[in-house]
């Protein structure tokens, strides 16, 4: 296939109108026109994910995160984003970002399922599309009530479990109650106060530093940090399924799951 038709595909399913505002999504590096006959998948275009994809010979990247978010006035080399959009086009590799707009079109759902929610909600609705029911809302993350209350730490232990973590961060204590979970992949910062309107007793998310775990706390609502990567590497798998169903022709690998950290404990 050609690189302009794989966007087209993936475009349809994930438009990129339901990216905010401040995104930069789309085609970042290379040729539309390139023929793609293997696709990488991977969360970030780290040196060692372009490194990967180009020792295997691949045609496009595609990540979630894009590798570019602010204008560049110069590429070269002698910058670390400069080096890495060089070799992109250095091993012809067409390289392809879809961020927020997966995040409302299927990253939020995803994460529902994974932590099996019933009937979950939109937790921060950032626009609509027009459904047989008329406009229904779409967003980041999921807010449901849980099937069983349980204790925090049992829900911790649920997360780490359905995003096959190795360990999260949690802000309240172990035996504290709670009835509704909110999750929001990536960065929950922005999520705290809708999470909080929406009556939720524990928020799944990444990114929470001490000042806004103890608000949360504060206010009643526990957080369970998974970390960005950790609630997020789920969209690997997923875009890998949807490469195999609409490019039965291409080639698909993708990135090891690896946490960008570790923990000396």
């Amino acid at each position: 296939m050609i690189c302009r038709e794989i966007i087209k595909e993936i475009e349809a399913r994930f438009p990129k109108h339901y990216a905010m505002e401040w995104d930069n999504v789309g085609l970042q590096v290379g040729r539309s026109d390139k023929e793609v006959k293997r696709i990488y998948l991977a969360l970030d275009a780290t040196d060692e994910v372009i490194e990967e994809a180009a020792d295997w010979g691949a045609d496009m990247l595609i990540t979630h995160h894009p590798m570019i978010f602010k204008a560049m006035k110069k590429i070269n080399d002698e910058d670390f984003i400069g080096r890495r959009v060089l070799k992109l086009i250095r091993d012809d590799i067409s390289y392809y970002a879809m961020h927020t707009n997966y995040d409302v079109m299927g990253m939020a759902e995803l994460a529902g399922k994974v932590l099996e929610l019933s009937e979950p909600e939109v937790l921060e609705v950032t626009g609509s599309m027009h459904s047989e029911s008329g406009e229904v809302p779409v967003g980041i993350g999921r807010v449901a009530d849980l099937a069983q209350p349980m204790d925090l730490k049992s829900c911790a232990e649920m997360v780490k479990k359905a995003f096959d973590l190795p360990n999260v961060k949690i802000f309240g204590e172990p035996d504290m109650q709670v009835h509704r979970l909110g999750v929001f992949p990536g960065s929950g910062k922005s999520a705290i106060s809708v999470s909080l309107e929406k009556g939720v007793d524990v928020l799944v998310t990444g990114d929470i530093d001490h000042h806004e775990g103890i608000d949360a706390v504060a206010q009643k609502m526990a957080v369970i940090d998974a970390g960005h990567y950790g609630v997020e590497h789920i969209f690997i798998a997923d875009m890998e399924h949807f490469c195999r169903e609409k490019f039965p022709e291409a080639e698909i690998r993708t990135a090891k799951i690896r946490q960008p950290f570790w923990i000396l404990t």
